[in-house]
């Protein structure tokens, strides 16, 4: 074995971040002639740095890590924290190849390592062994682990829509098998039902009553469409709440949410549509950006402006080019995947 191979067993750190970066940065499409030339010298400087390129690509095509959409502009700071998590991650791979990457994978907790997981824009929709279906939202993650103790979901991001099935069982049989869902913020338990699980990893602080000014706390959102589900927060597991059909609410490690009444819009997008009514356009803009890759703004000079309508969110060109129709506003691309919405031009 070569030098070489040989001091790749014991690739460092530095080494690994490098290569991730530069790999990131050629393959986001951002990439200059001179980034490029400067890449294709820090190959060349190191026989190690070479090999720790190849394997990038190696671990690339295995897992698939960088997604289909990845030419957009790694802009928005959605965008700049999935980037960091992307070229995190594949530098740790690259230390940690040799010692197994199936094993990491299951421990890492990573969005893209997931059993399955759809791009920005993509919806997908699965039926599960015993019979569940689960559909998948815009950029969302799910492992599947089902044993021969329970059914057990752990969404790792975004938004899926669950219709269980019974167990092969019944309910009050000791082999009966529970059907959870678990996200930081807590574990989920179906009683009998269909629901919407929404994982959001913002600073939550200022969202829930009693968590002002504390530090920040996994959040997630649950709604009940049919049935009924237990909530039981991470780190409170005695603070249980039964959320019945008709209700919605959120919930972090800690705490829940007195329950709400069920939005009519909560699965529209599983239908491939975004509703609003006087919605404000920066709350609309939010909710639309969800589908699109890159940047979308929205100029808090129009911000408040109300909207309503039925939207197709199969593709979100035409929705952004119907807005000037629809409010005193104008749409301006500075690329493909910048875009702002503000004041109309002159």
């Amino acid at each position: 074995m070569s030098a070489a191979h040989s001091n790749i067993q014991g690739l460092n750190e530095r080494v690994a971040l490098q290569a991730a970066q530069w790999f990131f940065l050629l393959n986001s499409g951002d990439a200059t002639a001179t980034e490029r030339h400067r890449c294709a010298q820090w190959r060349a400087a190191d026989p190690v740095h070479e090999i720790a390129w190849q394997r990038a690509e190696r671990i690339n095509q295995t897992f698939q890590m960088l997604p289909g959409d990845l030419a957009m502009p790694a802009l928005g700071r959605q965008a700049r924290t999935d980037r960091r998590a992307v070229i995190k991650t594949l530098a740790v791979l690259l230390v940690a190849a040799p010692v197994g990457w199936q094993g990491w994978r299951l421990a890492s907790g990573h969005p893209w390592l997931a059993d399955h997981r759809t791009q920005t824009g993509e919806r997908r929709e699965l039926r599960l062994p015993d019979g569940t279906r689960l559909t998948l939202n815009t950029a969302s993650a799910v492992d599947v682990a089902y044993d021969g103790t329970r059914r057990l979901l752990r969404l790792r991001a975004g938004e899926i829509l669950i219709d269980t099935a019974p167990d092969s069982v019944a309910a009050n049989h000791p082999a009966y098998r529970p059907f959870m869902v678990e996200t930081p913020a807590g574990m989920l338990r179906a009683l009998g039902t269909r629901f919407v699980v929404r994982r959001l990893d913002d600073d939550v602080s200022a969202k829930l009553p009693g968590l002002n000014g504390s530090a920040a706390h996994a959040y997630s959102e649950v709604a009940v469409l049919d049935g009924a589900v237990e909530i039981r927060p991470a780190a409170n597991a005695d603070r249980v709440l039964v959320l019945r059909a008709g209700q919605q609410t959120a919930f972090t490690d800690i705490a829940v949410e007195a329950p709400g009444v069920l939005s009519p819009q909560v699965d529209d997008w599983a239908r491939g549509i975004l509703r609003a009514t006087d919605m404000r356009l920066a709350d609309f803009l939010t909710e639309l950006g969800r589908y699109r890759p890159g940047v979308l703004r929205c100029d808090p000079a129009v911000a408040d402006l109300k909207i309503s309508g039925v939207f197709q969110l199969r593709d979100t060109g035409p929705v952004l080019d119907s807005l000037p129709q629809a409010l005193p506003v104008s749409v301006h691309y500075r690329t493909r995947y910048w875009v702002t919405v503000g004041a109309p031009e002159g």
